[in-house]
């Protein structure tokens, strides 16, 4: 065989063994970023200060509530974390993303009772889309809460919804591509309990925690969780204490983003680059591109959120 047909040969085999490594990639499950904003979204109702003005006076400035999505194109399927007021957005950017025709909602899965996590169930409702049964994956005191109090009572008796129950620690199993951990952590749980989940790939694996009280508070030590795991989106609610004027922060308690760098100040700098802050309050200067606070992230190996980021799994 002469030197021409070889290298023809060899330019064969390469492109095929890239064209089955970027089907590959297609079909792999990913995370998707929905919102990166606290429950009430920013700019916040009734914030007319510079750092909101700037959001109001330029829409392109505004951030959806925080909420993620998992895409499993392999299986034609698509599952929303948290339904936030900011959910009939969200889901027309999922369907951009992962088109209804092609990809079914497989469900939804709620981490609390705060406004900012659950009330975008309305949109599933008979004022809205009239959802049939859309699986919505649920902790125990959760499901009581949707169950027994209206108006979420009512997409339950009509079969908008259907509440699937899930338990702290124990796997959900969605495909042969993707799972997921309910991990149950403190927060002001005045309604219902609060989780995080972990997001299990075929690949990579991901925690979802973007609403804790203190990582102190847990009897789980998170810098542990984050070794095991490729990403980490964490609550960055607040960036540091102080951050809104007469207000007392400690009946909003939440890890600020500055406690959080010093708690995981001795990790590696790969285990740093796992973590992403999310779910940041509007007074947070994370949510102003080029602040000092995003470089100062950035210098110490850490990341924050953004909406439209993609994580494989």
């Amino acid at each position: 065989m002469n030197l021409p047909v070889l290298v023809a040969l060899l330019i064969g085999l390469i492109s095929l063994a890239a064209t089955a490594e970027s089907a590959a990639d297609e079909a792999r499950p990913y995370i998707l970023v929905l919102g990166v904003a606290q429950d009430a979204g920013y700019p916040q109702t009734n914030c007319y200060r510079p750092h909101c003005m700037r959001a109001w006076q330029n829409p392109a400035l505004k951030r959806l509530t925080s909420s993620i999505a998992v895409i499993d194109s392999a299986h034609g399927s698509k599952y929303l974390f948290d339904a936030t007021p900011d959910m009939r957005d969200q889901l027309y950017r999922l369907h951009l993303e992962a088109p209804d025709q092609s990809h079914s909602l497989g469900g939804v899965f709620l981490t609390h009772g705060h406004m900012g996590h659950y009330t975008g169930l309305m949109h599933f409702g008979r004022e809205a889309v009239g959802a049939k049964e859309i699986r919505v994956f649920v902790m125990p005191r959760m499901r009581a809460y949707l169950r027994d109090n209206g108006p979420w009572s009512q997409l339950v008796t009509l079969k908008n919804i259907d509440l699937v129950p899930i338990h702290d620690g124990e796997i959900v199993t969605l495909s042969d591509n993707v799972s997921v951990l309910p991990l149950q952590v403190p927060h002001r749980d005045e309604y219902t309990e609060t989780v995080g989940y972990k997001i299990i790939g075929p690949a990579k694996s991901a925690l979802f925690i973007p609403d804790i009280d203190k990582w102190s508070k847990w009897d789980t030590d998170i810098r542990n969780l984050i070794r095991d795991v490729d990403y980490a989106l964490l609550d960055g609610s607040f960036f540091a204490d102080g951050e809104l004027p007469g207000r007392d922060m400690s009946e909003i308690p939440h890890p600020y983003v500055q406690e959080s760098i010093e708690l995981f100040a001795e990790l590696s700098a790969s285990d740093k680059a796992k973590i992403i802050f999310i779910h940041f309050n509007h007074t947070n200067p994370l949510l102003i591109d080029g602040s000092d606070a995003q470089k100062q992230l950035r210098s110490l190996g850490f990341r924050f959120a953004t909406e439209g980021m993609r994580l494989p799994l």
